[in-house]
């Protein structure tokens, strides 16, 4: 029987890496995002691919169109055995160009995005009592870093959100995995002004979303190098740990 997966943020950066990878598994792949034509080239490129790639366009930030997909997707391939809650963006924003436009355009996307994907399918998910929901928020999560004043605290959201839920899940026998990268090679990522460590292959960072999958653990974090560090700065003091940030980062 066929596996039958639902991506959003399928266009571009891990989320397209990911799409590839599953279909090269043999999964059935509804591949989500805002340029149809993205989706269209996406699904060329997997068609050779054991499973396959059907592009659902969306846009994450409108509930309704976002039921409406998954609605879609299961009139035409049945319930997704997976979900993976992806889709997100990226603006630097410091002091000099704090604008609450910014904060806001980014909690619809990467926090708003994701409650709207969870509305729609943790109904279906809790009547089956299976099955997995991976939602992709960020290390920069952990802790406010320069120039992430929005797309961290948005982060922050979807990290506080999964924890909150996980139990819950947990008890009605649907896996919530939370997944937090690190820096990825991306476009979102090209737009940083400033030496990014650790920097990762995007395909290396999708294959540690994929081989998550059918796995219990909550977390998947990468590159763990990376992800210790700044597990262990969430246990710092402010004060250590603004001079420190400050040296790195010279602000």
């Amino acid at each position: 029987m066929t596996r039958c997966a639902w991506v959003t943020g399928a266009s571009s950066g891990i989320g397209r890496a990911v799409v590839l990878q599953l279909a090269r598994q043999g999964w059935l792949v509804a591949a989500s995002a805002r340029s149809h034509e993205d989706l269209r080239r996406l699904a060329d490129e997997g068609k050779d691919a054991p499973g396959r790639i059907e592009p659902w366009p969306l846009d994450v930030t409108d509930r309704e169109a976002t039921a409406g997909a998954l609605a879609g997707i299961e009139t035409t391939h049945g319930p997704p055995d997976l979900v993976i809650l992806n889709a997100g963006t990226h603006k630097p924003m410091g002091t000099s160009n704090f604008d609450p436009a910014v904060v806001r355009d980014l909690l619809e996307v990467n926090l708003m995005g994701v409650a709207n994907g969870l509305a729609a399918v943790l109904p279906g998910f809790l009547h089956r009592r299976r099955g997995q929901i991976m939602l992709v928020a960020s290390l920069a999560g952990y802790r406010g870093l320069p120039t992430a004043a929005a797309y961290g605290a948005s982060k922050a959201g979807v990290i506080n959100m999964a924890e909150a839920l996980r139990p819950e899940l947990r008890r009605a026998g649907v896996t919530l995995t939370l997944v937090n990268p690190g820096f990825v090679k991306t476009p979102l990522t090209d737009l940083n002004e400033f030496d990014m460590p650790f920097l990762m292959d995007v395909d290396a960072a999708a294959k540690r979303i994929v081989d998550a999958i059918g796995h219990s653990g909550f977390e998947v974090v990468f590159p763990r190098r990376f992800a210790w560090l700044l597990k262990v700065a969430r246990c710092l003091p402010y004060a250590l740990y603004f001079r420190i940030v400050g040296r790195i980062t010279q602000q």
